[in-house]
């Protein structure tokens, strides 16, 4: 287990602005002590210690009213120690994404989970994956099969792929009878620009009416590759302008690799570069949370 690092790419700043009311950090997770809640096989990179405690001293900086945790690939399909976080919150103010292997969970598992306040389950491939024939194809029944636990639960999907897989999802996403969501602006890389083919054909699922799909304005260091991100701005302009209802906002706290260069705060900032308007800020900060999460 790594300690918190002394570097704070925090220090010293400030929020741009005042979030709304029922502000909601809609993706972030959380590490415990690895002692006690140990990591996976399939360590795709070194966690940081990372506490609820933590993360929590860092949203009060900045005004989150609501949060959503989400399962980080680091612990598989061991959900306990979100679970526990979730527990040490007021269950009118969190949510959380897990991940599930689909063929063991249990009726009584899912209804906990519930009850804690699940509401999403994680569909997750590896952000670094290099395109791979067949491997969209080789995702369709599990994606099915989710589906339809989703959709008897009132819960949604949670997408975190590499673009190029997006784009090869884009057919089945559009067949799906569950709201979703898609993780990092999809992760098309940035330095392709907004008129790519798979995030032009991406723009119109996002806007198609449905309300089904949500994209995550999150993570925009694992696909920008421009100082100061600046390259992210035109993605996040085209789908403020496609579809600001169905946006919104996480830290990707803490940044897992990233953690030790990337700051919450820096990141809060830039969504008041994509959106300087107040009403958009309220959408993407607090309508379209609660309505796919379920605040009240």
């Amino acid at each position: 287990m790594n300690e918190a690092t002394a570097h704070d790419p925090d220090a010293g700043l400030e929020p741009a602005f005042k979030p709304p009311p029922r502000a909601c950090d809609a993706h972030f997770h959380v590490f415990g002590p690895a002692q006690r809640y140990p990591y996976g096989s399939d360590l795709r990179y070194q966690p940081p210690y990372a506490p609820l405690e933590a993360y929590l001293k860092l949203a009060q900086r900045i005004g989150f009213e609501r949060f959503v945790l989400v399962q980080p690939s680091a612990y598989g399909f061991d959900n306990a120690y979100m679970l526990d976080a979730m527990r040490q919150m007021d269950p009118a103010i969190r949510r959380g994404v897990v991940d599930l292997d689909e063929t063991s969970v249990t009726d009584a598992q899912l209804a906990g989970w519930h009850a804690l306040g699940v509401r999403g389950i994680r569909i997750n491939i590896s952000p670094v994956r290099q395109p791979e024939a067949g491997l969209a194809y080789s995702m369709l029944p599990r994606i099915a099969r989710l589906a339809a636990l989703t959709r008897e639960l009132g819960w949604h999907l949670d997408f975190l792929t590499p673009g190029w897989l997006v784009g090869e999802l884009l057919p089945t996403m559009r067949q799906l009878p569950v709201p979703f969501s898609v993780a990092h602006f999809g992760l098309f890389p940035a330095k392709d620009g907004v008129s790519q083919r798979s995030f032009q054909d991406f723009l119109p699922l996002v806007g198609d009416g449905s309300r089904r799909c949500f994209v995550k304005l999150t993570g925009i260091y694992r696909f920008s590759k421009a100082a100061g991100f600046v390259d992210v701005k035109p993605f996040a302009q085209a789908l403020i302008a496609a579809a600001p209802d169905q946006l919104i906002w996480g830290s990707d706290f803490p940044h897992l690799s990233f953690h030790d260069r990337v700051g919450t705060i820096e990141l809060y900032n830039k969504l008041g570069e994509w959106a300087p308007d107040a009403v958009t800020r309220k959408r993407i900060l607090s309508d379209n949370p609660a309505r796919l999460f379920g605040f009240a």
